[in-house]
């Protein structure tokens, strides 16, 4: 390969990282981290990243290691698993950086040594094999690179590193924060050069020397300090004599040139000397006094930089060769803090320019000394030549610095000014943060600040300004569904047609009839768990009632019986000819009959069967040939006689069970059923071996029959539950309803705890007319689930206009106001919770729902839960399958009930009385409960066995995988097993079998095997609780074989349990159709297949389709095709003979012949169409739709709510093959039509995203996991796999995992799920929003406790008292802004355009900085019309107006590097322009007030800080605060800058940043005091360039302007690199924004024809236009 070869491969590479860029989607990569979720972090391009910081000054090492230190901390904070790597052949890079070689050594060193990291070193480069191993043992979720490097040669390293990780599967993970699609490719390898050895024998010398001189060890700051000054004047020396030997040969005056060179060393000499000082200065200086060094801007002179870079190469190599101090007393703690550069500066300046100028000032005897010390040291490692006294520091007049007009920086003049708080009189506001206002500073009534304050109209005096209405609230600009006033005859049908679908849909969810639900008077209720006792005497209504129960019985009976008698000979005939296929309709017949007696008649035939088929097929065959499965259905049988009927067995029964059991081998089981020897009269006992299964019968029943063990469940009915028995879990929550209790369940998926909320629903429905039940979603496609089951659960007659379920999604919304059960998403239902307007029906509200109530701990939206959680009086069911930590969550709650038990007894009477307003019988929901119960119920109805799948030969196989081969021993002696990892019977026998194997002296192993086992042993019946005590005793005993000294057999143990099966390599993305194919073979449909990528989910859908397609051409016939042309011309011919016949009767007489002319012409078109259907039917084998599950009616109706929609067509046309797709992208129409189909078993294969596993009711037999991601982790692998294994109809889940790497497989198994941790809870909008339902609120009282209540009880403060301080201050910013910006009164009572804000509350800053450009009349300018007085606007002005919208509410940022692309755009110009000028400068002026105000509110809440921890290191924890130095007057002249340093951190104060840097755009959040829990991002500014952290700029994806200008998603997707799917989302989204701002403006603007509201309303028109065309 040629230097132009490798120019254009490593082109290639970058045009290939280029083109993957900005389909990264941008990210929360820490939200659900847990300890097994592990990724990598490449340190090189930390290292890249964090030096770039703009804050850092180079030469500054302290503040950089804090940096570095403060983002590691960061992601373990927030769970994250991580080890840093450092590849050897990456020193290449730093080759034009000496001065960076050092500080990425002491970087590792300070890892390795100083916090518990793991750091990987010993890989040369991402080509090595080693590193390729590494990566197949520990598959890390993701690899974190960066994009670009300090150089060239860096970047295309890291280029390198990102392609080989793609070409392992491994993902890649950008350092400014992207996340990247997986590729393919083969590196390119990087040669390694070898190290010069002089110079490494001249370091050892050195250090060698330094052990003898130091016999009692240092810190490694004084070692490195004597031996680079020492080894660096050394090379110094040497150079100058090698260039004198080169003079000297040109015949030059050699005396001249002597005392040229000793001026030189000395000028170095001194050098040195300041080092050492600077270096006594660290030992002797606690970080609170260098924070206050004063910063000199200088740079140093060109002529000393030659031995500067020299000086970090000996720095390097001393650090490198750290080794050889071994065995020698060295401590390493100061790594981090080796020099200061900055601090250098400081001496150098006071020497050359103060001294000279007459500043004597002592360094304080301390400092002397050590001084001293350490120079005299330098001297004795020098050696060779004279390096002079330590005192004077400067011999020479060389100066070291650049002359520069102002060199140091004044940091007094960026004080901030301290924040004068504008005063409030509310009551809300003392009552939350009363106590801490007495500490803070207010301003005066005549300060300029307050009387400039904007006096607007009052907010709620706005009423449109033509009607008097009130202005509509975020509730009425929802989309209604259907005018519920209307009387429109075409509306009322198409509610009806709603209606009638909703209940069809839900028929399809569940099975279960709709109950009519009657109005009763409320009587207290009785507890259910207690047992009545019966009265003594019965009165004769109750014997009348109950003659007549018994006579209904007996007629029950009799017909089961003559059903049975019609059905038993042809069910026992065909059990003879084939049992399996008998026994099937023999339990279809047990499912439906209602008859115990009759029941267990059935079931003692089909014993006896079983048993003739047993002795035939024994009799018949060998032993190897036994069909385990009749003695397998003879067990069941017996199992269901044993345990269901066992009040029915006559002697004779038992005598033949007995029989059965001999028969089978069972003897003990045998004797202890039936102990007389009638058994096996007709038999020898040596001929019974003949016959018996050949095991006992413990490990038959647990490896043959695990998933057909009869559950533990209740017999005893419960008044309250008509179609099942709950179980006890299950009563106790039916107990918290009837108590009018909360509680928090957690309970697997599909366990039956969405039951309880439906019995919720019925006791509200059953108590008034009045009460609702709230029940709030995670998702938009639950939302209409929940509400399907709702309507076809439930009917009741309500008055009129009143409704029983309503719904609330920000698409649409119907009798959500009036109805009794209202589904709704979280931020809808707070929309109602926050309108001052709608209290009255929020008092209504008598109990609330939430499902996946997880989601608390998300990413998006998590914090508008917490406000619902805690505004809500009523009490509430929490229901999540995953939570980690329920009792946390629980004890918050109580908490927040316990503030409402306090408000409800002071608010009192006057409650009271408002509460019982409508009527007598609302008495009893006064009755309510604080408490706040926790359900806890972890077993799952089925078990689930996990399959890994790999690919061979172009096949499919798939391997078993037991879930302990995830564990290690490491793992369980840490964490013990994890709760949730169980095994189904059959693998505990294989982990008893595998213990047993490797342990042969194992003492327990009699003990504990199964037919001896406590738990087991001789009983004919095991159910599923034995077998899991058993399996408990074993997870037991492995435990306790790691604590015990026998972890190496335990090691073994779980080694031999692993697949051997490796990762596949073959093409997955070709092979996916034959898995699909295979799973149907094994009768495992219908499934699932979970894929991360919506573009993928489709495509694999399609391939699958397109492969069924390709078997029916090849399987047909080749005359079908002419057959079917020849049939349509017929058809044609028919048709328009029939048309014409039609014609001709209508005009002649009618003639009876050619009446039948017509009928035969009738019956050809049928006879044809019959044909031409037949010949296009697709064959069985070709589709994987079960015809029989739906009928065609059905089927059409299903098919014609999608003609419509975006992908309708594509959709039938895979349902039709029964295959479908779901994603978050699709229509809810096109949700349901998939949901609706795979329920009803038509569509039996399904792709699908993680949308799917929130909650949505589509169980199947199997999940297949079919593509690796990083939001594939713990969480959503155990909501998707909880899908496998439908309840009632399989017995067993299976799990399948395809194309996902063994290590990954291993951490989901074992991870647990995340702890929910509580967010960042205010926002402005949000205190405005509260502010209005606070003054303006119906019941004012009631309003001011919710607030308060938000205010008081986040989840992030909850025990947190120093967090709930720094609330409180960010709730006293937050108004003060708001009144600035004359949003709010000095009351508290709301201005101006709040409305609108609030409206616009999802897009914060955005909407702040809208109504900004408003006010100033921005849009006025902007907003004219072609020509006077006209209502249209141009293209031109509407493309600016979408432009100026797009830069504030369509912000999607591209990676940076994106920028640099060659790539040729079509359609799209992709990066999105600034804003015009006018704007971008209101923009700024909007940016620094609110940063100068944010400024100030930060140095008020610095005082929370914990000033012992920001002195510390966060993640070492290594401490800089000590004794001030008081002793020498240098230090205090050089570290006397006290002023405009108290609001950002003492390490950033040591780069030279100041209180003033706060008010800089993007400064980062290691600047400010960590410990008081503020981040910029809490600041509402919206700057418009973003930078990431390598100072490059972000560009912004210009989708909307260009959709706009294109009209085309397909130029969306091809471009600006966007999933179809999302790009709608977004596009949707944005019309909606559109939309809410033009109708606010309507109602807030007086003049009609406004020029700006008319530019909207015409904006809102196109782009709704356009949005529809697609």
């Amino acid at each position: 390969m040629g230097l132009e070869e490798h120019m254009m491969f490593l082109e290639k590479m970058s045009q290939l990282i280029m083109s993957a860029l900005p389909k990264a989607k941008h990210s929360s990569l820490f939200n659900d981290f847990v300890e097994s979720e592990f990724f990598l972090i490449d340190g090189d391009s930390l290292l890249a990243t964090c030096i770039c910081e703009e804050s850092l000054k180079q030469g500054q090492q302290l503040h950089f290691f804090y940096v570095i230190e403060c983002y590691l901390m960061d992601l373990i904070s927030k769970g994250g698993q991580f080890a840093i790597v450092f590849f050897k052949d990456a020193e290449y890079a730093y080759l034009s950086f000496p001065e960076l070689l050092p500080l990425r050594t002491a970087f590792i060193l300070h890892l390795q040594y100083n916090t518990t990291i793991d750091v990987q070193t010993e890989f040369s480069g991402c080509l090595s094999q080693g590193w390729k191993s590494f990566l197949e043992d520990s598959y890390p979720y993701y690899l974190m690179v960066a994009d670009e490097g300090l150089n060239h040669l860096q970047t295309h390293l890291f280029n390198f590193l990102i392609i080989q990780s793609w070409s392992v599967k491994v993902n890649v993970v950008l350092s400014s924060g992207q996340t990247s699609n997986i590729l393919r490719l083969y590196a390119y390898l990087m040669p390694s050069t070898c190290t010069n050895q002089t110079f490494f024998k001249e370091a050892c010398e050195t250090i060698s020397l330094l052990k003898q001189l130091w016999p009692e060890g240092s810190d490694i700051r004084r070692v490195l300090c004597v031996t680079s000054c020492s080894l660096s004047l050394r090379m110094y020396h040497h150079f100058l004599e090698n260039r004198n030997k080169t003079i000297s040969d040109q015949n030059t005056d050699i005396q001249e040139m002597e005392s040229n060179c000793l001026n030189m060393m000395q000028e170095m000499e001194d050098l040195c000397k300041l080092h050492c000082l600077s270096v006594v200065f660290l030992l002797h200086s606690p970080l609170s006094q260098r924070a206050c060094a004063r910063f000199i801007t200088s740079h140093w002179a060109k002529n000393i930089q030659t031995f500067l870079k020299m000086k970090k190469w000996c720095e390097y190599f001393i650090l490198s060769n750290i080794n050889i101090f071994e065995f020698w007393n060295l401590n390493l703690i100061h790594l981090c803090d080796l020099s200061d550069e900055l601090l250098l500066k400081n001496i150098a300046f006071y020497y050359e320019n103060e001294n000279v100028e007459g500043l004597h000032l002592n360094l304080g005897d301390v400092i002397m000394k050590d001084y001293e010390h350490l120079w005299n040291t330098v001297s004795k490692l020098v050696r060779k030549f004279s390096v002079g006294k330590p005192f004077p520091l400067r011999t020479t007049k060389l100066s070291f610095l650049e002359k520069s007009p102002s060199p140091i920086k004044d940091t007094s003049k960026e004080n901030i000014p301290n924040l004068g708080f504008i005063p409030m009189s509310c009551e809300l506001v003392d009552k939350f943060v009363g106590d801490i206002l007495k500490d803070l500073p207010f301003l005066k009534s005549d300060d300029p600040v307050v009387t400039s304050l904007v006096k607007q109209k009052e907010f709620d005096e706005l009423v449109h300004w033509h009607s008097h209405r009130p202005l509509s609230d975020d509730y009425d600009r929802t989309k209604c569904q259907f005018d519920e006033k209307s009387r429109d005859p075409r509306f009322l049908r198409s509610v009806q047609k709603y209606h009638v679908f909703q209940r069809f849909y839900g028929s399809s969810l569940e099975s279960v009839s709709p109950k009519v639900v009657v109005t009763q008077a409320v009587k207290p209720k009785s507890n259910f768990s207690v047992p009545k006792n019966k009265k003594a005497h019965e009165t004769k209504a109750e014997i009348i009632t109950r003659e007549n129960k018994k006579r209904l019985f007996a007629k029950e009976e009799q017909k089961e019986e003559e059903k049975w008698n019609t059905l038993s000979f042809s069910i026992e005939e065909e059990m003879k000819e084939n049992l399996n296929s008998g026994i099937k309709n023999l339990e279809d017949f047990l499912k439906s009959c209602k008859s115990n007696s009759v029941k267990f008649r059935v079931e003692m035939v089909a014993l006896t069967a079983c048993l003739k088929a047993w002795k035939e097929q024994c009799r018949g065959k060998g032993e190897s040939t036994k069909d385990l499965s009749i003695a397998v259905q003879m067990m069941k049988r017996i199992h269901s006689l044993m345990e269901r009927y066992p009040e029915l067995l006559q002697e004779a029964d038992q005598q033949l069970i007995a029989r059965c059991l001999k028969y089978l081998g069972f003897d003990e089981l045998t004797s202890s059923l039936y102990p007389t020897q009638v058994v096996g009269d007709d038999i020898k006992e040596k001929k019974m071996d003949k016959y018996s299964v050949g095991m006992g019968p413990v490990r038959f029943q647990l490896q043959y029959m695990g998933h057909y063990l009869i559950r533990d469940e209740r017999k005893d009915p419960d008044p309250r539950v008509q179609d099942f028995i709950p179980d006890t879990w299950q009563r106790e929550l039916l107990d918290v309803v009837d108590n009018n209790e909360s509680a928090v369940i957690v309970a697997p998926t599909s366990s039956g705890k969405t039951y309880a909320s439906y019995y919720c629903m019925e006791k509200v429905l059953k108590e008034s007319n009045e009460g609702v039940v709230v029940y709030v979603a995670p998702t938009k496609a639950l939302v209409n689930q929940v509400a399907a089951t709702v309507q076809s659960r439930f009917t009741k007659n309500l008055p009129n206009g009143e409704a029983l379920c309503g719904v609330f999604t920000r698409d649409y919304r119907h009798d959500a106001l009036n109805c009794q059960v209202l589904i709704t998403v979280p931020a809808c239902f707070e929309i109602l919770l926050l309108s001052p307007h709608r209290q009255a029906w929020v008092k209504r509200i008598r109990y609330v729902i939430f499902d996946e109530v997880h989601c608390l701990g998300g990413e998006i939206g998590a914090e508008v839960w917490e406000h619902l959680l805690v505004m809500i009086r009523c009490p509430f069911l929490a229901l999540s399958a995953t939570i980690s930590n329920p009792e946390h969550l629980t004890a918050w709650l109580q908490s927040v009930k316990c503030y409402w038990k306090q408000e409800d007894s002071t608010m009192g009477k006057n409650r009271n009385a408002g509460y019982c307003a409508n009527s007598h019988k609302y008495h009893f929901r006064m009755k309510e409960s604080y408490k706040v119960r926790l359900v806890l119920y972890g077993e799952r109805y089925n078990d689930l066995e996990k399959h890994i799948c790999s690919i061979t030969d172009d096949d499919i196989y798939f391997d078993h995988f037991h879930p302990c081969a995830a564990l290690t021993t490491d793992h369980i002696e840490k964490y013990g097993f994890p709760s949730d990892l169980t095994l189904s019977p059959r693998e505990t026998i294989q982990l008893y079998d595998t213990m047993f194997q490797f342990w042969e002296s194992w003492p327990r192993a009699q003990e504990l095997d199964p037919e001896k086992s406590i738990h087991c042993k001789n009983k004919i019946v095991i159910k599923k609780l034995d077998a899991r005590k058993y399996e408990e005793s074993l997870k037991a005993e492995l435990t306790s074989w790691i604590k015990n000294g026998h972890a190496e057999e335990a090691k073994m143990v779980l080694r031999n349990l692993s697949p051997d099966s490796v990762f596949s390599s073959g093409n997955t993305v070709k092979m996916f159709p034959l898995l699909v194919e295979k799973l149907r073979k094994m009768e495992k449909l219908p499934a699932l297949f979970f894929l991360f990528n919506l573009g993928d989910v489709e495509e694999r859908a399609l391939s699958v389709r397109t492969s069924l397609e390709q078997k029916q051409e090849e399987k047909r016939s080749l005359k079908a095709d002419k057959e079917a042309h020849d049939v349509t011309n017929k058809l044609r011919k028919v048709k328009k003979s029939i048309e014409k016949q039609k014609t001709i009767d209508e005009k002649s007489q009618k003639n009876p012949r050619k009446m039948d002319q017509r009928l035969i012409h009738e019956a050809e078109h049928t006879n044809l169409l019959r044909t031409l259907e037949k010949n296009l039917e697709i064959p069985q084998e070709c589709t994987y739709a079960n015809q029989k599950a739906i009928d065609t009616e059905t089927l059409q109706m299903v098919f014609d709510r999608v003609k419509s929609t975006r992908k309708g067509e594509q959709l039938k046309a895979l349902a039709r093959r029964g295959i479908g797709y779901h994603h978050s992208s699709l229509n809810f129409k096109e949700k349901q039509l998939v949901e609706i189909l795979f329920r009803k078993g038509f569509i039996r294969v399904v792709t699908a995203t993680g949308t799917l596993a929130l909650g949505i009711n589509m169980p199947c037999k199997s999940v297949v996991f079919a593509q690796n991601s990083v939001y594939l982790d713990a969480l959503n692998y155990r909501q998707m796999s909880g899908r496998a294994g439908r309840r009632g109809q399989d017995l067993m889940g299976d799990v399948y995992f395809f194309d996902i790497p063994l290590p990954k497989i291993g951490k989901l198994i074992k991870s647990n799920v995340p702890e929910l941790r509580g967010q960042f809870p205010l926002s402005i909008t949000l205190v405005l929003r509260l502010m209005l339902l606070a003054s303006k609120g119906d019941d004012p009282e009631d309003a001011k406790a919710k607030v308060l209540s938000v205010l008081k009880h986040s989840l992030l403060s909850f025990k947190q008292p120093r967090v709930t301080e720094m609330l409180k201050l960010y709730f006293l910013f937050s108004l003060q802004f708001l009144m600035k910006q004359g949003y709010l009164d000095q009351e508290g009572k709301l201005m101006g355009f709040a409305g609108l804000v609030s409206h616009l509350h999802y897009h914060e800053p955005s909407n702040l900085v809208f109504v900004s450009f408003l006010v100033k009349g921005l849009f006025r300018n902007l907003c004219q019309p072609t020509k006077k007085g006209s209502k249209h606007f141009s293209q031109d002005v509407m493309e600016k107006l979408v432009l100026v919208l797009a830069n504030l509410f369509g912000r999607r940022l591209l990676p940076a590097k994106f920028q640099d692309t060659t790539l040729k755009f079509y359609q799209s110009k992709v990066f999105l322009e600034d804003l015009p000028e006018d704007f971008n400068d209101a923009l700024h002026e909007y940016n620094m007030n609110v940063t100068k105000d944010f400024a100030s509110f930060l140095l008020s809440v610095s005082k929370l800080a914990d000033m012992k921890q920001e002195y510390q290191l966060p993640l070492s924890k290594i401490n800089f605060t000590g004794k001030e130095c008081e002793d020498s007057q240098l230090v205090s002249h050089l570290m006397n800058c006290k002023e405009g340093r108290i609001a950002i951190s003492p390490f950033a104060c040591l780069s030279g940043n100041s209180d003033g840097d706060l008010f800089q755009p993007n400064t980062p959040n290691h600047v400010i005091l960590r410990t008081i829990g503020i981040s910029h991002t809490q600041a509402p500014v919206l700057w418009s360039k973003i930078f990431d952290n390598q100072g490059r700029r972000m560009p912004l994806n210009a989708y909307a302007l260009d959709f706009y200008k294109h009209g085309s998603l397909t130029g969306l997707v091809q471009d600006n690199r966007m999933n179809e799917g999302t790009a709608y989302e977004l596009l949707k989204d944005f019309a909606l924004t559109i939309r809410s701002i033009s109708v606010s403006l309507r109602e807030l603007c007086e003049n009609e024809d406004d020029n700006v509201v008319l530019a909207f309303e015409q904006l809102s028109e196109t782009f709704f236009e356009k949005l529809n065309r697609v």
